[in-house]
């Protein structure tokens, strides 16, 4: 059982038994066993440091893309907070903490004539994350753009991972699971910011008629295989609207889950697994998961 005695003396703060519910946009998930919120990076490196290396970490954002089973996290959760969420822009480039929220980073490269960044308009979730899944939508993904990415290791040195050292691949990049990033810089192009905004708008506008954006979702839930486009092969099986317990797949946009209210992890996984066994089954495709499941069963 982990304490303040048996962890490392910090100046950010642990939290012990945080319902992982309250943090994940699903609004389902057991309590972690210690949640760390570093005050900065270096406080991050010292933690890392001088954690016992048994002791597992899971770094977290914002929790829209994350399923949190019912039995929870074993280990810490480590969330970074303000001082990682800060976004900077010279000339036509863009730093930003990992803890910025995507949507952000779109708008004020916008609002800088930075283009080339807008795609971030409509993907939910900070860039930690999209450093790590390659997140894109509406014609861009993170390898597009990105510059570097900057992430601590285990031991808490700093790693820098130039575009190409990413291993990036459709939703995916091959960085260690156990690197956490921190920071990246980006590039776009020149361009006017009225022309962005209204670019963004349409965006938003189209998440707006096409998505479930308003209901306790995490987004795709799987990702396209080859050839395939994930939604129609949901709908091909008869998922769209399919229901188990209170988690149902969306009427409006059959690839994504939502929790009616009262959905458990367990409904919401049970669902996208039976979905995923019909598709195989009728049509020998494989769908993968592109929401993160992590924790333990209850």
């Amino acid at each position: 059982m982990l304490t303040e005695q048996n962890l490392p003396q910090v100046r950010g703060r642990y939290m012990f038994g945080t319902a992982m519910a309250k943090v994940t946009w699903f609004r389902v998930g057991g309590p972690a066993e210690v949640m760390f919120m570093p005050a900065d990076a270096d406080d991050l490196a010292h933690f890392l440091k001088n954690l016992d290396t048994d002791i597992p970490v899971m770094p977290i954002g914002v929790g829209s893309n994350l399923l949190v089973r019912d039995g929870g996290l074993k280990g810490v959760v480590i969330r970074l907070g303000g001082a990682f969420a800060s976004v900077e822009t010279n000339g036509m480039r863009v730093v930003a903490g990992a803890a910025a929220l995507d949507a952000i980073v779109a708008k004020k490269a916008g609002a800088a004539g930075i283009a080339g960044l807008e795609f971030y308009r409509g993907v939910p979730g900070t860039i930690g994350g999209a450093l790590r899944m390659n997140a894109g939508a509406y014609g861009g993904e993170t390898k597009d753009v990105l510059v570097e990415a900057v992430a601590l290791d285990r031991q808490g040195n700093r790693r820098v991972f130039a575009n190409d050292g990413m291993g990036f691949t459709y939703r995916n990049s091959t960085v260690p699971d156990d690197m956490i990033f921190i920071e990246a810089t980006f590039e776009g192009r020149p361009g006017d910011p009225d022309e962005i905004a209204a670019a963004m708008d349409d965006i938003m506008a189209t998440r707006e008629q096409t998505q479930p954006i308003r209901e306790r979702t995490g987004g795709s839930t799987f990702k396209n295989p080859d050839g395939h486009k994930s939604w129609q092969l949901i709908d091909s099986v008869g998922g769209r609207g399919r229901v188990v317990g209170d988690a149902q797949f969306s009427e409006l946009h059959c690839n994504f889950l939502i929790n009616r209210g009262n959905a458990t992890a367990a409904d919401l996984e049970d669902l996208g697994e039976s979905v995923r066994a019909d598709v195989k089954a009728q049509h020998g495709v494989d769908l993968h998961w592109e929401i993160k499941r992590i924790g333990e069963r209850a």
